[in-house]
């Protein structure tokens, strides 16, 4: 179920769409917004997104075992991300943690928390954790890197060097909202992650998406740690150094005003380039070049223009100008070929 926030009421709010229902898209000037941000500026609402706590003597260890990432040792307040993996690799959960000392606090993909929870129910066994959804309890919000807004110490802070995610209570929001102002939405902070390379399960990922490919290899997964489901298959690819598809960054050409959709196809344009001469759409007789891959995100950036994010197969040459739903874009390479 969507949980609207209250933040909707604020002047100018227009409402996101999927995945990110039930918080604002923009507050009526995305340039704008996208700036402030930039600038460290702001607050952005991810009250939409999953919450989960994990407590109990045990939570490292167990989450340790669990996870690609290495949190037995993990220290108060040290941020770190985390997957957890199918039996053959591929990526089913993407989690966001920071632990307290005493609780172990995540944000998740919005709708995903209960598979999730699910998930570590099945896996607790004689362990002494404590699993719960609290996102009825709990919003998310976040604060630019840079921001120097001082937040009351019985919140929850997940400092990265790209801002700080803060776990307030639900009945808190509209308080966070007067301290931390002005609100910016998603669509600005969509831009800014696009621009960072950084990927999104849900966005860079289906249902076969392995780390390597997205670049969660080095922010996601810890190299030498333990066994853990799906370690085989991390392992053997990293080895080989031959990952099935790789996550570019688009620079899409600015002329066009329709921007590639989640999904759009991907193709290596032909000789001469986009068909009509700048970049528009190409038809079948025009001659298109094959099919590489298909657009995660996309965005239009108040600096850069219009951007996305796309994955293609490993062998798709680096120099090579693709077609992204027919408009012409240059790659930025993201993890190498």
């Amino acid at each position: 179920m969507t949980t609207k926030s209250p933040l909707l009421s604020l002047p100018g709010a227009v409402p996101a769409e999927s995945p990110d229902e039930g918080v604002a898209a923009h507050y009526g000037d995305l340039f704008r917004e996208q700036r402030a941000l930039a600038d460290g500026a702001g607050f952005v609402d991810l009250s939409h997104r999953g919450v989960v706590t994990v407590s109990g003597a045990d939570r490292l260890d167990w989450l340790h075992l669990l996870l690609t990432q290495h949190v037995a040792e993990l220290r108060p307040h040290q941020a770190v991300e985390a997957l957890i993996l199918s039996a053959h690799g591929h990526i089913e959960h993407a989690l966001y943690l920071v632990d307290d000392g005493t609780t172990t606090w995540l944000h998740v993909e919005p709708g995903t928390q209960g598979a999730l929870v699910a998930y570590l129910e099945s896996m607790r066994f004689f362990y002494r954790v404590e699993i719960e959804d609290v996102t009825d309890r709990y919003a998310v919000m976040y604060l630019p890197a840079g921001s120097i807004r001082s937040l009351p110490t019985r919140w929850t802070v997940r400092e990265t060097p790209y801002g700080r995610d803060v776990f307030v209570p639900r009945d808190s929001v509209t308080d966070f909202a007067e301290r931390a102002g002005p609100a910016i939405g998603v669509l600005a902070y969509e831009a800014l992650r696009i621009e960072a390379h950084r990927p999104r399960l849900g966005l860079e990922t289906d249902h076969r998406t392995i780390p390597h490919e997205v670049g969660w290899l080095d922010t996601a997964v810890h190299l030498d740690k333990g066994c853990y489901r799906g370690q085989e298959t991390v392992a053997r690819v990293h080895n080989l150094g031959r990952p099935p598809r790789r996550l570019v960054f688009l620079h899409l050409d600015g002329s066009e005003v329709h921007l590639p959709a989640h999904g759009a196809v991907v193709r290596v344009a032909p000789p001469g380039g986009g068909g009509d001469g700048v970049g528009g759409p190409v038809g079948e007789a025009a001659g298109d070049g094959r099919v590489v891959g298909f657009v995660t995100s996309s965005a239009r950036h108040w600096e850069l223009g219009p951007i996305a994010l796309a994955l293609v197969k490993r062998n798709t040459p680096a120099e090579a100008t693709l077609l992204a739903e027919g408009t012409a874009a240059t790659q930025e390479m993201v993890v190498a070929p």
